[in-house]
């Protein structure tokens, strides 16, 4: 069975400047005066790389007190448009949905509430499950492993270069969209196999879509 991979943040909800928003406040709490547009460049890896590239060293109470900021803003988030379309239309095409993100347990478990789409999810893979978060492999490899796909039967649907990363070393092919707020150009250039705007256009576009071929394929 084929798989699709979906990242959750910035992909399939309209997290990242929320996330952007809890990390300032959780670093300007703690002294450290850090431009929210180098925040928000970062948002998609884990939160121990995320601190390590802005400071130099993880510290958790920083990551404590983003969970609690974000924590405030969860409720507000929302779904992305076609983010729901997107897993229901993977799944009715035979293909096997794996959530793969580097978010927290509990903020998984809100943002699939928001999302709306579980009949259509197979599994689910969160930062708790593995050594390393994006843009280490490790996400997109338990995926796989959860899905009991190869890579070469399988592609990632993300919103980052942190999701490229993680995708090529696991020789995934990744799709992408901008709906998080990294460029086109960017996307492609970090390796993008197709961009869209949001998982909307690519429902809308999802036969000539690498995702739609990968189906057509069993």
């Amino acid at each position: 069975m084929p798989a699709v991979l979906l990242d959750v943040d910035g992909t399939l909800v309209d997290s990242n400047y929320f996330h952007t928003v809890a990390w300032w406040r959780a670093l300007d709490g703690a002294g450290h005066a850090v431009p929210m547009a180098r925040i928000h460049r970062l948002v998609g890896m884990g939160a121990d790389k995320l601190l390590e590239e802005l400071l130099g060293k993880y510290d958790e109470a920083l990551e404590d007190a983003w969970q609690a900021h974000f924590a405030e803003l969860r409720d507000d988030i929302p779904a992305t448009p076609g983010a729901a379309d997107l897993a229901r239309a993977a799944k009715e095409r035979g293909a096997t949905v794996v959530l793969a993100t580097s978010g927290k347990p509990d903020d998984v478990e809100v943002l699939r509430r928001t999302l709306g789409a579980d009949e259509w999810i197979d599994g689910a893979v969160n930062s708790s499950e593995v050594d390393q978060s994006k843009p280490a492999p490790d996400i997109f490899a338990r995926a796989l492993e959860v899905a009991g796909a190869d890579p070469a039967d399988a592609v990632v649907v993300g919103d980052t270069v942190w999701d490229l990363k993680a995708a090529a070393a696991c020789d995934l092919t990744c799709v992408t969209v901008t709906c998080g707020g990294i460029s086109r150009a960017e996307l492609e250039e970090a390796g993008a196999t197709a961009v869209y705007r949001d998982p909307e256009e690519l429902v809308a576009d999802l036969d000539a879509s690498p995702l739609g071929r990968l189906l057509t394929r069993r």
